[in-house]
């Protein structure tokens, strides 16, 4: 498959794919004019990488989780490792942006929102409070 065929299976755009190969997550051996020839093994690595990229994964988790995929003897504890470690940073996101969340409806709540000067958002913005 040439790069815009597996670009198009793999929901991916050629530029990821290209990146991929550049930093040296995928590849694909070339053709005698030079061209990318992916393999149905390529696609499927691309199609792990798009999964695992749209789940948040780093790029050098996503090299991690392709050593093990590709390791018959892994231990599966290595793989959620992995995901565990990701999911607390996940968690600990969600609660900063729920922190934020919180902080910021409050400040709109206190907020007139009126032709008059004074807005206790720009205050607390200039307070740092």
């Amino acid at each position: 498959m040439n790069i815009g065929e597996v670009a198009e299976r793999a929901g991916l755009p050629a530029k990821t794919i290209r990146y991929y190969e550049d930093i040296g997550l995928v590849r694909p051996a070339r053709d005698a004019n030079g061209y990318r020839a992916f393999s149905e093994a390529d696609m499927h690595m691309l199609i792990f990488l798009a999964r695992a990229r749209a789940l948040g994964f780093s790029i050098d988790e996503c090299r991690a989780l392709l050593a093990l995929w590709e390791d018959r003897a892994r231990a599966s504890a290595d793989v959620r490792a992995i995901a565990s470690d990701h999911l607390a940073r996940i968690e600990d996101k969600i609660a900063d942006l729920q922190a934020m969340r919180d902080t910021l409806s409050e400040l709109v709540r206190s907020c007139a929102g009126d032709d008059r000067p004074d807005c206790p958002i720009l205050t607390s913005l200039a307070d740092g409070q």
